[in-house]
């Protein structure tokens, strides 16, 4: 693997801290390297899985209403088109999606204790430790094979896919599917969103890398959906090689595989050049954002912070801001509340606590759910307030005028 980005010292992302923990936080080398044989994208230097999977994990599910709703939906979806009798999520977080199946039909992984007990109250046979193939053993043995494994925003955190990859085929039925999605390096080179990368995303995929991945363990991905979630993620599906074809129901469906590698390839995706050239453009993204703070700083207006998130921690460490560029960060989340930001130590509020129309600007801290942000914050807009955004490259974010 070769490296082609470093991102400085980083704190665990979503590790908001307390004002007597700062001296003890933990820090890491946040650089990213390319393999060129698999064109897998990933960390040079995984951080111990339990340092950021515990039970401080602080990301609940079901407090973001379009993620509950998108949960939901593709709950349906699987259930009309697949009709799966037994499933198995990896990474179950507080059981958002899981709530949309029967308890006995579902199994879950869960490592966070905080979330195993959730799932554990609401009935769901839950397993506190991390996927791997020892564990597909064992479930396989207590609780059968499963019509359907699926996984959101979980299969990149697995820093061995090898073993991810294999426990997958062994608890999978022979016609079963595997359903995951994850974050997209296609969307993430063309957005320059370098915050998808941080201790929690150890790799970063294309689909090409997918498939080269997935061949190795016997299976195939039949079908690709595209989606917004997360500011760009690909949702994948995939299947025994022997089993491919009965999930081909329309021949758009095998072309649309093809098409996306294809795609991917035309933009250099298998090429170490493309991620130099990202790197470049983040550098420039940095430099450009500092001086943007930096000059308000000097004029004297006051910037907020949208959003506690992981991705802005990666901002905020890169570009190492501290409360004279963002004089607070303002989240709903209740187990954010009162702490600090991650290596920055940058005041977190409650937003309803705060007064947005006392500002001059807001960063878009979960630029991600900007339209959202923006038709709640209707009235900061109408008050001439303006909203700062980095991706897909620094400015004011054009819709807030």
């Amino acid at each position: 693997m070769k490296n082609f980005l470093n991102l400085g010292r980083q704190p665990i992302a979503n590790a908001f801290i307390k004002e007597e923990d700062f001296d003890d936080e933990f820090f890491y080398d946040l650089v990213v390297g390319f393999d060129e044989e698999t064109g897998l994208v990933s960390l040079a230097e995984f951080v111990p899985p339990d340092k950021i999977f515990n039970e401080n994990y602080a990301y609940h599910t079901s407090q973001s209403f379009p993620m509950v709703q998108h949960f939901k939906d593709i709950a349906i979806q699987l259930q009309a088109e697949f009709n799966p009798q037994r499933i198995l999520e990896i990474g179950s977080n507080d059981g958002t999606f899981l709530k949309n199946w029967p308890i006995g039909s579902a199994t879950a992984i869960e490592p966070c204790m905080n979330f195993c007990n959730v799932t554990r109250a609401q009935g769901y046979v839950t397993y506190p430790y991390f996927w791997d193939f020892s564990l597909a053993e064992t479930v396989a043995n207590e609780r059968g094979l499963v019509d359907l494994v699926y996984a959101a925003n979980c299969i990149c955190h697995i820093q061995d896919l090898d073993d991810a990859f294999n426990g997958v085929n062994r608890i999978l039925k022979d016609d079963g599917i595997f359903v995951f999605e994850d974050p997209s390096l296609e969307s993430m080179l063309d957005r320059v969103s370098y915050d998808q990368i941080y201790d929690e995303h150890a790799h970063i995929f294309s689909i090409y890398a997918l498939s080269n991945l997935l061949k190795k363990h016997g299976l195939k991905i039949f079908r690709i959906q595209e989606l917004d979630a997360h500011g760009g993620s690909n949702r994948i599906y995939a299947t025994r090689d022997r089993k491919v074809e009965k999930h081909f129901r329309r021949p758009r469906i095998a072309q649309s595989v093809e098409c996306v590698i294809e795609r991917e390839l035309s933009k250099c995706l298998d090429s170490m050049d493309i991620m130099l050239r990202f790197e470049n453009q983040v550098q420039q993204s940095r430099i450009q954002l500092k001086e943007m703070l930096q000059r308000f700083e000097e004029q004297g207006k006051k910037v907020i912070s949208i959003g506690a998130t992981s991705k802005s921690t990666t901002v905020f460490n890169f570009c190492r801001f501290d409360s004279g560029h963002m004089q607070l960060v303002t989240d709903t989340t209740p187990d954010k509340i009162g702490l600090f930001t991650p290596g920055t130590h940058i005041p977190i509020v409650d937003r309803q606590d705060v007064n947005l129309n006392d500002y001059d600007y807001a960063f878009l801290g979960a630029w991600n759910f900007q339209k959202e942000i923006l038709k709640k914050e209707s009235e900061f807009v109408g008050n001439g307030g303006q909203f700062i955004t980095h991706v897909p490259r620094v400015g004011i974010y054009e819709n807030s005028r």
